[in-house]
C-alpha cells in the first residue's frame, strides 16, 4: 500500500486529488489517498453549515462538479435562492437545490452531535469517494482578511466581493483553540508521500498550517514532502493568490512560492514541482536547498490532472531515498 496525503484548498487541491484518484483507480495500483483539507472558509447560511473546500474536493472526486465554474454540482437547479429572494433573503453566496441537500444532511448530523470528520465520511461514502476527505480541525475557525475596508469573512471578500481588495493580513478566528484531528494525525504518520496541492499558500494552504498541531506532525513525518506550485508565470491559475503575494509581502512567481514556504515554514518542503514556463527559477529555487520538478502543472483535463499526479508522486518517492 502506498499511502498518499494531500493538504488542499477547493479548485487546485480538488484537481489534483482527482488525478490521485484516477491513479489510485487504474489496475493494480496500491495507492490510498488521505486529503486534509482546509475549513478556514467555511460558513453559515441559512441556518445551515456550508464547508465550500471540503464539498469541491468531494465533488470533484464523486464525478459530480460544475466545472465550468469551479464550484457546486453539475446540472444544477436553483428553485430554493428564487424562493429565498422572494423572501428578501441575501443570496450572494449561490446555493443550489442540489448543493443544499448537502448541507442540510450536514447540518442535521452535526447538530446530532457528529465530528465534521465523520459527517464528511458519511458524506464521501454515500457519493462513492473512495479517498478519505479529513477536515483540518473539527473545531470552528473562520479566516478574516484586513482590506482597505476593514476586515472581512472570507467569503464576503472572496464571493461577495469577488477578491477585489487588496489583502494586507490574515487573520484565522479561533486556530488558537482548535485542534488537529486523531484521523489527520494518522494519516500523516503512516503516510509515504505528502503533497501539498497547488492552493493558494495564504488562505487555504496556510490554515491548515496553522492548526495546533498540524506542522509539528508534518515536520517529524517520515514521508517526503512535496508543494505543487499554484503560481504560474507569475499568475495564479484562479483566485487571488498571486495579488496576495505582492500585497502580504513577496514576489509573485513560482521563485515566491518556494520562498514563503521556506521562510514560514523551516524544513516542511523537500521539494517543489514549479511549471515547465518557470523552469528559469529552478537554479534559484534549489539555492534555498530545495529539490526541484519541472512539469505541466495546469491541468485543463483529466489527462493533465493524472499525469502532474503521477510526477509529482514519481518526484516524492525519488527524494524518498
Amino acid at each position: 500500500m502506498t499511502r498518499v496525503v494531500v493538504l488542499a484548498g477547493g479548485y487546485g487541491g480538488a484537481k489534483l486529488s482527482h488525478g490521485l484518484t484516477l491513479l489510485a483507480e487504474a489496475p493494480g495500483s496500491d495507492l490510498e489517498l488521505s486529503v486534509i483539507v482546509n475549513t478556514g472558509d467555511d460558513l453559515e447560511l441559512h441556518g445551515l453549515l456550508v464547508c465550500p473546500d471540503l464539498d469541491t474536493v468531494m465533488y470533484t472526486l464523486a464525478g459530480l462538479a460544475n466545472e465550468a465554474t469551479g464550484w457546486g454540482v453539475r446540472d444544477e437547479t436553483w428553485s430554493a435562492r428564487e424562493m429565498l429572494e422572494r423572501y428578501g433573503q441575501e443570496t450572494w453566496f449561490g446555493l443550489g437545490d442540489r448543493d443544499i441537500a448537502t448541507h442540510l444532511v450536514r447540518s442535521k448530523l452535526m447538530r446530532g452531535g457528529a465530528r465534521l470528520t465523520e459527517v464528511e465520511a458519511e458524506l464521501t461514502s454515500a457519493l462513492g469517494v473512495g479517498a478519505h476527505l479529513l477536515p483540518m480541525t473539527d473545531d470552528i475557525v473562520r479566516t478574516h482578511l484586513r482590506t482597505d475596508e476593514g476586515w472581512l469573512p472570507f467569503q464576503d471578500y472572496f464571493v461577495r466581493r469577488h477578491h477585489a481588495d487588496d489583502v494586507h493580513e490574515v487573520h484565522i478566528h479561533g486556530i488558537e483553540h482548535a485542534e488537529v484531528t486523531h484521523e489527520a494525525l494518522h494519516a500523516i504518520a503512516a503516510a509515504d508521500r505528502i503533497l501539498i496541492a497547488p492552493s493558494n499558500p495564504f488562505v487555504s494552504v496556510g490554515p491548515i498550517l496553522s492548526v495546533p498541531g498540524m506542522l509539528d506532525a508534518l515536520l517529524v513525518a517520515p514521508a517526503p514532502i512535496v508543494a505543487v506550485s499554484p503560481i504560474i508565470g507569475g499568475t495564479a491559475v484562479r483566485g487571488p493568490a498571486d495579488r496576495m503575494f505582492v500585497t502580504l509581502g513577496g514576489e509573485s512567481s513560482a521563485l515566491g512560492v518556494a520562498c514563503h514556504y521556506v521562510e514560514r515554514y523551516p524544513g516542511l518542503l523537500d521539494g517543489i514541482v514549479i511549471d515547465e514556463v518557470d523552469a528559469d527559477k529552478a537554479d534559484a529555487i534549489a539555492s534555498l536547498g530545495l529539490a526541484v520538478r519541472t512539469a505541466q502543472t495546469l491541468m485543463q483535463s483529466d489527462d493533465d490532472r493524472r499525469e502532474l499526479a503521477s510526477t509529482t508522486l514519481s518526484f516524492a518517492q525519488a527524494l524518498s531515498g
